[in-house]
């Protein structure tokens, strides 16, 4: 199949998918005009790509996990190498949450103590200027 057809079939993107196939996940053969053409376990393959890339995962971290998938969803067979790449993923994930979670309490402190003193005390052109979002 040609890549409007894998567009197609898979909801993703044509730029996506040549993106994948330079990342070394995907892999198309040319036909004699030069045309991407796609084998059907191309559907498989950009189904597990998604799937992965919304886990949070990298084009570098699933090109080193997509030998051990299988099924769409995917489910990966548990190698020792692919736990310990996943578990480090995991462990920066939380360590991204953590410190997420500290900005956060720290903004809603100085959102709630500015509420709570109304501004009281402070010249009318000290709060004129918006703040950037």
């Amino acid at each position: 199949m040609r890549i409007g057809e894998l567009s197609r079939r898979t909801g993703t993107k044509a730029h996506q998918l040549r993106y994948y196939e330079t990342q070394g996940l995907l892999e198309a053969e040319r036909g004699a005009n030069g045309y991407r053409e796609y084998g059907e376990g191309a559907v498989v393959r950009v189904k597990q790509i998604r799937h992965l890339l919304d886990a949070g995962l990298s084009s570098e971290d699933i090109a080193y996990l997509l030998p051990c998938a299988a099924g769409e969803a995917p489910d990966l067979l548990g190698c020792p190498e692919l736990l310990a790449a996943m578990r480090t993923r995991l462990r920066r994930l939380d360590d991204q949450m953590e410190r997420l979670a500290r900005s956060r309490g720290a903004l809603a402190g100085y959102i709630d103590a500015a509420e709570r003193t109304g501004g009281e005390g402070r010249p009318p052109s000290a709060c004129t200027e918006p703040v950037p979002a």
